[in-house]
């Protein structure tokens, strides 16, 4: 009989007054740097510290989308990698992640789109990722449903094509890494707060929560939405990161239609279709930074209005379950993984807008290499903090991005 009480990781743990390793956030990369620390590091003596419940945050808004069709050679990488693990880690973490490697469109609308499009696929194909460029006609035979008429408001020009992608389960990712991470030792504390991060002579000594002090030599920030809040509290660390909210949705369950991940970057629309039938589908971010969780009947419109041109044959269809989630965006687009500077013993890994689910688990993996050895891996290193100061910003987007409430 199922313990209903019991969760999959385990019973919840005694607080320990000390740990190896302190990870305040229970999200994805938290979890997958826990287990990599765990299961590849040796380091067992490991707390993740998780203000609510684990996947809450950014974990939880997103909509199962991984793909590794970036813009710059520094960001393919880790992208390619989390796409290999995916197979891998379902059977390491003896969990079904499913994964359906059912490939993505990312629609095109106009010459610019299709030539901006040139330099993803120039760099994924130099970076060993398959990703073409393909017309309208092919993309209609490949998704029958799709509308590539001249009669809707961003008519179809073609689009980029990406086999290696697909759409992965988060919550089981969530689930699976905080299994294999207990089953090796880790300790999740849920609704558990951080309340102070301690220093002294330049090193980190100890964490404060609601539920008393824990000594510890190392502390990884990775809360999602609230990192540079909490950064900035609690150690005077100004990053450069806005938070957005941003929306989702699903349908009624249909019988299969959509057999990729679609995306549109004109319409601000991406969707895919669920193992169970659902069209799970997501819209760009509010506007302006705000922390609400809040969601909107506009873009519930905007949701009806953009996918059905694209996709005529969902007129009618009902939209049952609608949430929204925050996403900490980087001038540049690309996260910020960053350790032992200032403050030795501190890491810091946020700012993954939007994509954080895509490369969690590559991450976790070279973060967890990181925090054991003390030395960044290569891979990493492009993504330190301190390229903002120095002004050599990535090129994931064409011009620097900023949010403001005049946007």
């Amino acid at each position: 009989m199922l313990d209903r009480n019991k969760p999959l990781w385990g019973k919840p743990p005694r607080l320990k007054r000390s740990y190896d390793a302190v990870i305040i956030g229970g999200g994805l990369h938290g979890l997958a740097t826990a287990y990599f620390l765990a299961r590849h590091q040796g380091m067992q003596n490991i707390a993740v510290l998780e203000k609510r419940y684990i996947g809450f945050g950014g974990a939880g808004r997103n909509t199962a989308i991984v793909r590794a069709n970036q813009r710059t050679q520094e960001n393919v990488p880790l992208y390619k990698e989390a796409l290999d693990l995916w197979p891998v880690l379902t059977k390491e973490l003896d969990y079904n992640l499913m994964f359906f490697n059912c490939g993505n469109l990312n629609l095109l609308h106009s010459e610019a789109a299709v030539n901006a499009a040139r330099m993803n696929v120039a760099s994924a194909q130099f970076q060993g990722v398959e990703s073409h460029l393909i017309d309208a006609k092919t993309c209609k035979e490949m998704m029958p449903a799709l509308n590539i008429s001249e009669e809707i408001t961003f008519p179809i020009m073609g689009a980029m094509y990406h086999p290696p992608g697909g759409i992965v389960r988060h919550d089981a990712v969530v689930w699976g890494l905080a299994k294999g991470a207990a089953k090796y030792g880790c300790h999740i504390h849920q609704q558990t707060e951080v309340t102070g991060i301690n220093v002294a002579k330049g090193k980190i000594v100890s964490v404060d929560t609601q539920k008393g002090r824990i000594n510890t030599p190392r502390v990884l920030l990775t809360a999602g939405g609230y990192t540079a809040a909490l950064a900035y509290q609690m150690l005077g660390i100004k990053l450069p990161i806005s938070v957005l909210n941003i929306q989702a949705m699903v349908t009624q369950p249909l019988k299969p239609l959509l057999n990729h991940v679609i995306s549109s970057g004109a319409y601000h629309v991406y969707a895919n279709q669920t193992l169970k039938g659902e069209i799970a589908t997501g819209a760009h971010m509010d506007a302006w930074p705000n922390y609400t969780t809040q969601t909107t009947a506009y873009y519930i419109r905007h949701q009806a209005q953009a996918i059905t041109q694209m996709l005529p044959c969902l007129k009618g269809v009902k939209f049952m379950r609608h949430w929204s989630g925050l996403a900490d965006m980087t001038p540049d687009m690309a996260p910020i993984m960053d350790g032992n500077n200032a403050i030795e013993g501190f890491f810091l890994n946020c700012g993954w807008g939007y994509f954080g689910f895509k490369s969690c688990t590559a991450n976790g993996k070279y973060l967890a290499q990181f925090m054991a050895t003390g030395e960044c891996p290569d891979i990493l290193k492009p993504f330190h903090l301190g390229r903002y100061a120095k002004h050599r910003l990535m090129g994931e987007t064409a011009a620097l991005v900023t949010y403001t409430a005049d946007n």
